[in-house]
């Protein structure tokens, strides 16, 4: 580890990037690598009120820091009496003290820069390497590139970061150009991807920050490799379907899943469509009828997405898809980043990927939207779906997402005031999907006056809907909308 720890300082038009400085000093603080190495993020807005006004507070800043990170945009900011703005004079300090200066271009639509901002991105490139950002995605990701060279630059990173390092053993023979071909295509379509038709699998690895010297890097082989198993064994997904809601053997089915993370990210979102309900509409509205799924499709993907992306891949274990009578499991080998909690994934939040070059391409392949918001998506749609809200925990060294298939979890069970008789109704819905009154009494024991007395009251409850009047045809299934007077309703 570093003898001293970093401070670095961030230094931008305030007002075009609020959101965007707040979040970045979150990933610099949080990431689980660079944690390690940055000690302070210096933000002026931070400062005490009282300070805000000595002008020469944030150029000593500056002057402590090792490292200067310059976000140049379109706007140039707020002039002095000489016309020169904070940014520049922070540029300039940096400058004249040889600090190292790491600058990120925001944008290319040049018609829009102000014209002295032009002027200090031309002074800046004569000065040094600079790189081009679109949006906060790939300010993560080159931010993160950029730290690490300069931590194996000065010696202090021993051991790179999973996805920045290179592949042992591995060429750009091992990387499928097809694949990356359509990638580029993909990312193009997306997310106006800048990089030209027909660019070579160099070219393109080299502006994703692929490679490693002439090599491909552990991230590279994983998103685009031929045969990435080959390299990197736990790479894998594993899918289970259970029988009951218990995780024990014999299962239903299971699959493990190989391939790219594309592949396996594919694989096993249709494994759990493939074994969950799924109704289907009227034509009412077009040709088509519309179907939908109990569980909201973009819910699974997010989820399983998010461990893809996110997990720690230095790890032996494998990514698990874990799919119950009542529930849908997602576990990811690691942990949330220090600087988040398990309450702020329910509310706006910075983004703070473990694997930053990972999590890039997979944004501008449309696979992850807005950073940090996938939890909060999988939460809306749940909502929309009249399903609980998913729930997040760290248990057993992993990550884990659920996913309830219905509103009647154990929590909400709690509260009802249910009897044993209809709590095993319940457990024998969850996993038969309809009980008629003949199941209700074989499974519980209770006579038909009890049994038709049980269900009626779960019915009334609105736990229940009763499919037809009368008949063998008749049985009762869970209700698909919680019930208004049921206590605690998710």
């Amino acid at each position: 580890m570093a003898a001293t720890r970093l401070k670095i300082f961030i230094s931008s038009v305030q007002n075009e990037f609020e959101t965007v400085r707040r979040d970045l000093k979150a990933f610099l603080l949080g990431e689980p690598t660079l944690s390690l190495f940055v000690e302070d993020v210096f933000l002026f807005e931070e400062l005490p009120a009282a300070d805000q006004q000595v002008s020469q507070v944030y150029l000593s800043e500056v002057e402590r820091c090792d490292i200067y990170l310059g976000i140049f945009g379109y706007d140039y900011g707020s002039e002095d009496a000489r016309g020169v703005s904070p940014t520049e004079h922070e540029y300039n300090c940096a400058t004249s003290h040889k600090k190292t200066r790491l600058i990120y271009i925001w944008g290319a639509d040049e018609d829009r820069r102000a014209r002295k901002m032009k002027k200090l991105i031309q002074r800046a490139s004569g000065d040094l390497i600079r790189r081009r950002v679109a949006d906060f995605s790939a300010l993560n990701s080159e931010v993160y590139r950029s730290i690490v060279h300069y931590l194996r630059l000065h010696k202090t990173l021993p051991v790179p970061p999973f996805d920045t390092a290179p592949c042992d053993g591995a060429t750009l023979a091992d990387v499928s150009s097809a694949r990356l071909e359509r990638f580029a295509e993909t990312a193009r379509r997306k997310r106006d991807y800048m990089v030209e038709q027909g660019a070579s699998p160099r070219s393109v690895l080299t502006h994703l920050n692929l490679l490693a010297g002439s090599h491909p890097t552990n991230t590279a082989i994983l998103l685009f490799g031929s045969d990435p198993q080959r390299f990197h064994r736990p790479a894998e997904t594993k899918c289970v379907s259970c029988y009951g809601m218990e995780y024990i053997r014999p299962f239903a089915s299971q699959h493990v899943y190989t391939g790219d993370l594309f592949q396996q990210l594919e694989q096993a979102r249709d494994f759990v469509l493939s074994k969950i309900n799924r109704s289907v509409g009227t034509r009412a509205a077009s040709n088509t009828a519309p179907s939908s799924y109990e569980l909201p499709e973009e819910a699974v993907s997010e989820a399983i997405i998010n461990a893809l992306a996110h997990r720690d891949y230095y790890s032996n274990a494998s990514v698990e898809v874990r799919l119950f009578a009542d529930r849908l499991e997602v576990w990811n080998p690691g942990s949330l980043p220090a600087t988040l909690t398990i309450e702020d994934l329910s509310r706006d939040h910075p983004s703070v990927p473990n694997n930053p070059l990972i999590a890039e391409p997979l944004f501008l392949s449309g696979y992850i939207e807005k950073a940090g918001s996938g939890t909060q998506r999988m939460i809306k749609v749940c909502l929309a779906a009249n399903l609980p809200a998913p729930t997040f925990e760290q248990r057993q060294g992993s990550f884990i997402v659920t996913l309830w298939r219905d509103w009647l979890t154990d929590d909400v069970l709690a509260t009802l005031n249910l009897n044993e008789r209809q709590l095993k109704a319940i457990a024998f819905l969850k996993l038969h999907g309809r009980i008629t009154t003949r199941e209700y009494r074989e499974a519980t024991g209770a006579s038909e006056r009890t049994a038709s007395r049980d269900l009626s009251a779960m019915e009334k409850l609105g736990l229940l809907d009763r499919v037809g009047a009368t008949g063998r045809s008749a049985h009762y299934v869970i209700s698909t909308k919680p019930a208004k007077n049921a206590p605690n309703p998710p």
